[in-house]
């Protein structure tokens, strides 16, 4: 342990704040940056698309790597890299070199968050884990809510490039503090499983491309589309029968054989589901369809985070008082009520209505991610705890990938739907006359029934959105089982004697 926690564990959520920051404070400025740089609509996308995938594939080699070179090297490698490529990002001239460096920037970035999640539990007591995961968990879920807010203040009031060179002091106070207090860890021998690590980068970057390329390739009808599909499926599956036959895979079977630990990745997943899928959501309704202005629909959004600092300081302090199963059941019944409550609105909704529910949504996302961390790594020997959090950390960003791509595709396929059917309501015989028949003016006709179809599209665009958050209210409800398969253990627990029990 360090000889001053408190003021590691600062630097450590600084490091982290900073790189889940970066996954959507940089969406906002995209139209700014596509004039600039001198890209078109579709290219302008792999400013967001390598970020993703860089990130992804180089998350699963944080383990080895933090064994090889040691933990102090590498986290200080990769708080400097993330700095000085977010410094490029924002000097670049084009899109080439943009992507360039968003994909260096991704590459170091990807160690952060499991770095942080590793040095928070080794520098805590094992009673007081829930406040420290409490403290991380905060950073990890309001950075995504903080995100478009600050950059779409950055761009308005000083250039689409601060999206970037605000990373700067951040980074160095996060980089000093680290250098001052991270003591070195011993580190083991361990060989790096070549093969296991191609399959499973091969099979991330498929995926990722899949999700994030299918709305605008039209999916399924695509053939770059069915493609990267096959790829990934084929790259997984030798992952895994490599992981079964290889005496010293890319995770040990000690992490893919405990139940806790895969069944909290994929609750994990849940929440980088519903995490990112709402804020992909609620942005596009407020400033597309109720004509909110950019700082307005931010200020909504942040009620959301308001309920998620409460709830999980809250669970925080009583994570070892409660059945954490019980209380992720809770958290997930919550969120579900308010999607629910949501497929009530309309075009005409109050902004404290919406607000009240973002905090709600906020109160039960803040249940759900101090029992999910501190069960995913009871039954674990510390010596697991940074393959573990890179397993845990790289299902979360592969659900946020998920669902922003199944909220949005679901968005545009019903919203079209949604027109077509409206559209069939609005003849000359329902609305028992033809404007075409009226005495007016050629231009006033066609502009009378260019309003008419803006107003079906406006009605359609929010049928849609209400599809979304029945879709995400079902989703809660379907992961609940989930929770009842996890294994319970006290905070004091020994996790070497767990790992025999299992």
């Amino acid at each position: 342990m360090s000889r001053h926690p408190a003021l590691l564990k600062a630097a450590a959520i600084l490091a982290m704040l900073v790189q889940v920051l970066d996954m959507t404070i940089a969406n906002v400025a995209l139209p700014h940056m596509q004039a600039a740089l001198g890209a078109n609509q579709d290219s302008i996308s792999w400013v967001l698309t390598s970020y993703i995938v860089a990130s992804a594939i180089a998350i699963p080699a944080t383990g080895w790597l933090s064994d090889t070179i040691g933990r102090r090297k590498l986290y200080l490698l990769s708080v400097g890299g993330f700095t000085l490529s977010s410094v490029l990002c924002g000097l670049a001239v084009n899109l080439d070199t943009m992507v360039l460096f968003r994909i260096l920037q991704g590459l170091f970035g990807a160690f952060l968050a499991p770095l942080g999640q590793t040095v928070m539990l080794d520098n805590t007591a094992p009673e007081k884990r829930g406040q420290a995961m409490a403290i991380f968990g905060m950073g990890v879920l309001i950075g995504p809510i903080l995100g478009p807010v600050v950059g779409g203040w950055l761009t308005d009031n000083m250039n689409w490039r601060w999206v970037f060179f605000v990373n700067l002091p951040i980074g160095l106070l996060a980089f000093v503090g680290l250098v001052m207090f991270l003591p070195e860890m011993k580190r083991a021998t361990r060989r790096f499983d070549v093969r296991g690590f191609l399959f499973l980068g091969l099979g991330l970057a498929s995926l990722q491309l899949m999700l994030d390329r299918g709305q605008t390739q039209d999916w399924f009808d695509s053939v770059e589309i069915w493609l990267e599909l096959c790829v990934s499926i084929s790259a997984f599956w030798m992952f895994f029968i490599h992981s079964r036959m290889d005496k010293n895979p890319l995770f040990s079977p000690i992490l893919l054989g405990n139940r806790n630990l895969m069944i909290s990745a994929l609750l994990m997943g849940v929440v980088g589901i519903l995490i990112t899928a709402a804020m992909a959501l609620l942005p596009a309704m407020l400033q597309g369809l109720m004509n909110y202005p950019v700082m307005n629909a931010g200020y909504l959004l942040a009620s959301r985070g308001i309920g998620v600092l409460v709830m999980t300081a809250i669970t925080g302090q009583i994570a070892n008082r409660v059945d954490p199963r019980l209380w992720m059941t809770m958290g997930l019944l919550i969120v579900s009520f308010s999607f629910w409550l949501s497929t009530g609105w309309n075009l005409e909704v109050s902004s404290t209505t919406i607000a009240l529910n973002g905090m709600l949504q906020g109160v039960g996302l803040g249940t759900l991610f101090v029992p999910i961390n501190l069960l995913a790594y009871s039954t674990l020997p510390s010596e697991f705890r940074t393959d573990a959090s890179s397993i845990i950390n790289l299902a979360r960003s592969t659900g946020s990938s998920l669902g922003i791509s199944i909220v949005m595709t679901l968005l545009a396929r019903t919203s079209a739907q949604s027109h077509a059917g409206l559209a069939t309501y609005l003849t000359p015989y329902t609305l028992q006359a033809d404007p075409r028949l009226f005495s007016l003016p050629g231009d006033a006709v066609g502009t009378g029934l260019a309003m008419l179809n803006a107003e079906v599209t406006r009605q359609a665009a929010m049928i849609g959105f209400l599809n979304d958050f029945y879709f995400m209210a079902i989703m809660c409800l379907f992961a609940i089982p989930l929770t009842l398969l996890l294994k319970r253990t006290s905070a004091r627990h020994d996790p070497r004697e767990a790992m025999v029990m299992e």
